[in-house]
């Protein structure tokens, strides 16, 4: 039974966002984690673009057999399929591959070649938003692994946020973690990493729209590289 099972039926979520967001702002990411996992019980999910596993791990250790989402634009590189077969083998977590309503031979049938090039918005909103958007329907909380030093857009987010778009809450266990917590945290725990990360591509996407990043790059540079684009439309 989770905690929204047994409060006053009646309570808003955007009253338990709120609240928790003030509560749970500097909290470690397990605690953050068990306080989700709490109150949405089975109706919580995770998702990961397959750059590292860093937080399917935490996740993982306070809810095994979690679901998480996996969108499958037909862009990834070999790579990125590599670690969700891997992560789905040795990882306790149900692992949900995603795709868009059509296939890219069908989206370049219908709207024309490269799409990704001449128009990224709408190419990453029909291959991760829309689908993403669809999969997500049937839970009332999603934990995503967005970091507050990763973006300008992502500094002023919150640990818990009402997802407004999709009329869901939003849980953020590492937003405070930076890089290298991350590479503490993998080292620490043998925690599986995309092999592209030791090739020069600190930032994974769709390989079309990615290209390794020079040291003392951004390390997002690398994403949508000479377009000005920053966010493919997930976490906006």
């Amino acid at each position: 039974m989770t905690l929204l099972e047994t409060d006053r039926p009646t309570l808003d979520l955007e009253d338990i966002v709120e609240s928790a967001a003030i509560a749970l702002e500097g909290a470690p990411a397990l605690e953050v984690i068990r306080w989700a996992a709490a109150t949405f019980g089975d109706r919580i999910c995770l998702t990961s673009s397959m750059s590292d596993a860093a937080l399917i791990h935490l996740v993982s250790k306070v809810k095994p057999g979690i679901d998480v989402l996996f969108v499958d634009t037909g862009y990834h590189f070999a790579e990125t399929i590599g670690t969700r077969d891997a992560v789905e083998a040795v990882y306790p977590v149900n692992v949900i591959n995603v795709t868009p309503s059509r296939t890219v031979a069908e989206q370049e049938a219908a709207l024309g070649p490269r799409l990704y090039g001449r128009n990224p918005d709408l190419c990453c909103h029909l291959r991760k938003v829309e689908p993403l958007g669809r999969a997500l329907e049937g839970y009332m909380a999603w934990f995503s692994g967005i970091r507050r030093d990763e973006t300008a857009s992502r500094r002023g987010r919150r640990v818990v946020e009402w997802d407004r778009r999709r009329g869901m809450v939003k849980v953020n266990p590492i937003l405070d973690w930076t890089q290298q917590d991350m590479d503490n945290y993998m080292a620490d725990n043998g925690v599986l990493v995309n092999p592209l990360h030791y090739e020069g591509y600190p930032s994974i996407g769709c390989a079309p729209c990615t290209r390794p990043v020079a040291p003392g790059e951004d390390p997002r540079s690398g994403r949508w590289s000479g377009t000005g684009k920053t966010e493919c439309g997930i976490h906006l």
